[in-house]
């Protein structure tokens, strides 16, 4: 009984959680669609270029999200309800200093940021727009993600899944009304994605006006403690987002001296079908979350390792099923963002396709041993794992292998580098503190 239990509550978390972060991924996954069809290639170089900082935005929401809620978690099993109404705050005063900087940045800093990140004078325009009306929602994107991952670990994981997919549904029907029937051109995609996590808060609010609600708004100053807690616990979670910012420009810079416009393009429709599997495994992560900080706070260490395996052997099943779609119906796939029938973008983007996503199971493995150890509170090793898969093995990587093999070294690059992050995360998950789990006995 106790196991069907675990089952039971690991499927109502991690589906519930998988559907929310599936309906957020189509925030950009919708633009890319409606932009390429509205707004050709050019729009769709444009919008790829300014993803990384969407990749950022929600990367900081995530960050103190997770890390919040984490410790949310640990705090609510032990009855502290003081340190769980202090830490809330805490959080909201993290959000609205880092939302503060991404705004300024949007009033100002628009035009020499696009120019950075690659937008040269056929596509400047168009990326100015995105970026800057991007970053002036990025208090709504912040807040979003805090709430989404507290109102989940309150014990409503289906008001925060419907919350994601409420917002998420309203951008695809702003995109479509906003650039077609209106012709808003970019702005219409990027004022549909800001007005999505404003609807996804608006959605939450009946959590406020239950009796079962456990944070709440206290008088409270900044506490440096509580702060540093949250922001270890979720950077973790900052840099598998900041990752995908940080590739997406690294290889945005070398597809543009390989391919132009047509190459970055190409790898826009890669990217952001990626976003979605990533959106996907990180939904399961973030679902076995709570339990695990849950049964970290009990000591209940057969109930985690029972959570843990539930975890990868769903990943490793979805990824198969993914890898296996993707490689079948990678021209069809390619075609629907392709509505101008470049050819040399079919080409490119079909490759890609079929590379870049062996990365898959690794991808899963990575993020689910990065929250884990996040769960468990021990950071270290989860910062180990997500600076290797974001910043010291991809970078470098993608660099080497496209001098020597061109657009399939880029391709290769992210399938490899997850790869050796994941038989690190191996090592380290058997090696360590027998005390604290028996990882051996699990493995």
């Amino acid at each position: 009984m106790e196991k069907q239990s675990c089952l039971r509550d690991f499927s109502h978390y991690t589906i519930l959680s998988a559907l929310g972060t599936l309906g957020v991924s189509c925030y950009i996954l919708a633009d890319t669609f409606f932009v390429s069809k509205g707004l050709g290639t050019r729009g769709l170089a444009a919008l790829n270029l300014a993803i990384p900082v969407y990749n950022f935005i929600h990367g900081t929401g995530l960050m103190l999200g997770m890390g919040g809620a984490t410790k949310f978690s640990v705090y609510k099993s032990q009855g502290k309800k003081e340190a769980v109404n202090r830490l809330y705050m805490n959080t909201l005063y993290l959000s609205a200093a880092f939302s503060a900087v991404f705004f300024l940045l949007g009033l100002f800093c628009a035009n020499p940021l696009a120019v950075f990140l690659g937008a040269d004078t056929t596509v400047l325009e168009m990326t100015v727009t995105y970026l800057r009306w991007l970053l002036l929602f990025s208090p709504a994107f912040v807040l979003n993600d805090v709430l989404l991952c507290f109102v989940r670990n309150d014990e409503s994981p289906q008001l925060s899944m419907t919350a994601m997919l409420i917002g998420s549904f309203t951008n695809i029907l702003l995109d479509y009304i906003f650039i077609f029937p209106m012709k808003m051109g970019i702005f219409g995609a990027v004022f549909a994605t800001g007005l999505s996590p404003v609807i996804s808060i608006i959605s939450m609010s009946p959590h406020w006006f239950k009796r079962k609600n456990t944070f709440h708004l206290v008088r409270t100053k900044p506490q440096p403690g509580y702060m540093g807690q949250e922001l270890s616990l979720g950077f973790p979670s900052l840099i598998a987002q900041v990752s995908s910012g940080i590739v997406m420009i690294t290889f945005n810079a070398i597809i543009l001296k390989l391919k132009g416009n047509t190459g970055v393009a190409a790898y826009g429709v890669v990217a952001n079908i990626s976003l979605v599997v990533v959106a996907l495994y990180t939904g399961i992560a973030q679902g076995a979350q709570p339990l695990i900080s849950r049964f970290y706070a009990t000591g209940e260490q057969k109930q985690i390792k029972t959570v843990l395996r539930y975890s990868i052997l769903t990943i490793l099943a979805l990824s198969c099923m993914i890898y296996f779609t993707i490689y079948v119906f990678a021209e069809p796939v390619t075609a629907i963002f392709n509505n101008e029938h470049d050819t040399s973008l079919q080409q490119i983007a079909v490759t890609g396709l079929k590379i870049y996503f062996i990365s898959n199971p690794f991808v899963g493995y990575n993020i689910i041993l990065a929250v884990f150890f996040t769960s468990i509170e021990k950071a270290l090793p989860a910062h180990i794992l997500s600076l290797l898969r974001g910043l010291i093995l991809i970078v470098p990587m993608a660099f080497f292998l496209s001098s020597f093999a061109g657009m399939t070294g880029i391709w290769l690059t992210y399938p490899l580098t997850e790869l050796l992050v994941a038989l690190l995360g191996f090592v380290i998950i058997n090696k360590i503190n027998n005390s604290i789990l028996n990882f051996n006995h699990f493995m």
